[in-house]
């Protein structure tokens, strides 16, 4: 019989210290089916829709079963895109906090020889695009020895960006006695395929809450001719003026194009799609989960790693060609219970993808007419006094931990001959400080980070800012808060 709070499963306590600082309490019923089956180390084959809380459902076995002690990754999970990875790489970490689990992600775009750096250091998970991975493996700059557990994660996405043989290479580079895990929406060919090669004896699981979902989403659609598509869509968010909405369109020239036209009538909007720079695509995803701008135009594989509770709005400003892609469209709101809304501007040219999408979703997609010019008028100042007004800055989860966690950084790292055990001595020096109270220590070029646990961050601040470390005082202090920090105890 499935378990109905988490602090019923054979968790250890620091886990379930995390789960509660992270306000999980109940699990999803994705959880529920999977949890018991990958803490016994079963193969599980998983279809659920996306929001379902599935990154936990595998995060969790994941940060149990690892053993603190190896230095070699114990777990892998593969993921097709950057945006997801740092996702999934963010929540493991958040839930394996107290148990000290240094969680790592590989993928391109961002420093590889910074990648290796941290590789060499103790990582007890792995998070990774196929690409990225592979090129660690030929370079043999990863050691995949230790691994244990494989969790595969949107595998129909992975497959539909061509990754399916760097996928099947990387399988063949693993230790066979491993637990496999397969995450997908669909089930396509190529997945099956996957899994009757690499996954002995799944079991299946099934979270069958479409309908469920469907009712929380109110899918509406407007027919409009190219022409009309810009100052219809301007209508329709003076008229719903949502608190925040991403606008799905189908190229990088279009996202731009609309981002510089809803620029121009002062709507507050940023955007995002795959030509970006890394960095400027992790900025443009934080301060929009951050609720520094309310809406979002971006593509469909930019938008996969955008995890946020409250999205009221999903426009389809350019229609999908695949049924599928519009399932994942509008998944991004009526997340975790909530409700949503999705409005789709469907032109003529649209008539064969919109006929599948219909024959797909069923009777539940409502035709509107476009708003009438005295419904817009009635509802502009209320749009217009939002848009002046800064919006309202939203709590990232893993906040919640600085009320007991402190990272501290102390002025020194690997090129001065510091290592994690000099600052492992010099931390279990102060009285009443032991090991069990030190979290994760990233250990830097120049500088070394380190986490605080249980309150005591303090105390250990104080007295290393006097005390030798590695034979001579080092510049201690606490690691800066960020800007988006302050702006949140602000007020902003």
């Amino acid at each position: 019989m499935s378990q109905n709070r988490f602090s019923e499963y054979p968790l250890d306590e620091s886990i379930v210290k995390s789960l509660s600082v992270l306000k999980y309490t109940d699990p999803t019923p994705v959880q529920r089916e999977v949890l018991p089956l990958l803490l016994n180390k079963k193969d599980v084959i998983v279809r659920s829709q996306t929001g379902s809380g599935k990154t936990a459902a595998f995060g969790i076995p994941l940060c149990q079963l690892v053993d603190w002690e190896e230095r070699a990754p114990q777990a892998l999970v593969l993921t097709p895109t950057r945006e997801l990875a740092t996702q999934i790489k963010d929540e493991i970490f958040n839930i394996g906090r107290y148990k000290r689990l240094k969680v790592e992600a590989l993928f391109g775009k961002t420093s590889y020889q910074t990648q290796v750096k941290n590789l060499k250091q103790r990582t007890h998970i792995v998070v990774a695009t196929p690409g990225r991975l592979f090129d660690h493996i030929e370079r043999g700059t990863i050691d995949l020895s230790q691994i244990k557990t494989l969790i595969i994660d949107e595998a129909d996405e992975m497959f539909a960006m061509g990754f399916i043989d760097q996928v099947e290479d990387i399988l063949q580079e693993l230790p066979q006695n491993r637990t496999t895990a397969l995450f997908s929406a669909t089930m396509p060919d190529a997945v099956k395929k996957l899994t009757e090669h690499f996954l002995k004896h799944p079991k299946y699981v099934e979270i069958t809450d479409t309908d469920q979902s469907k009712k929380r989403i109110r899918q509406q659609y407007i027919r409009v001719e190219d022409e009309d598509k810009l100052a219809t869509l301007k209508d329709l968010l003076i008229v719903d003026n949502p608190d925040s909405s991403i606008l799905f369109c189908n190229t990088k020239v279009m996202v731009e194009r609309l981002m510089k036209e809803l620029d121009r009538a002062d709507i507050k909007v940023d955007m995002l799609h795959g030509g970006m720079e890394q960095r400027d695509r992790t900025q443009v995803i934080n301060d929009f989960k951050r609720g520094y701008f309310r809406h979002l135009v971006a593509t469909d594989v930019a938008a996969r790693g955008i995890d946020v509770a409250d999205i009221a709005l999903v426009v389809n400003y350019d229609l999908p060609d695949k049924p599928e892609t519009y399932v994942h469209r509008i998944g991004r709101t009526a997340r975790f219970e909530n409700k949503g809304k999705t409005l789709s501007l469907v032109n003529p040219r649209d008539r064969a993808s919109f006929a599948a999408i219909r024959e797909a979703q069923g009777d539940v997609l409502e035709e509107i007419p476009r708003p009438s010019r005295a419904t817009v008028d009635k509802y502009r100042l209320d749009f217009e006094q939002k848009q002046r007004k800064n919006p309202m800055i939203r709590k990232e989860k893993g906040l919640d931990f600085k009320e007991d966690i402190m990272k501290i950084h102390i002025n020194a790292g690997k090129k001065t001959k510091m290592r994690p055990g000099d600052v492992v001595g010099a931390i279990c020096n102060v009285e009443g400080v032991t090991g069990d109270d030190i979290g994760v220590i990233n250990l830097m070029d120049v500088s070394t980070f380190v986490e605080i646990l249980n309150g005591k961050g303090e105390k250990v601040l104080k007295a290393l800012q006097s005390t030798p470390i590695k034979g001579r005082k080092r510049r201690v202090s606490r690691s800066n808060e960020s800007e988006y920090e302050r702006d949140l105890r602000n007020g902003y």
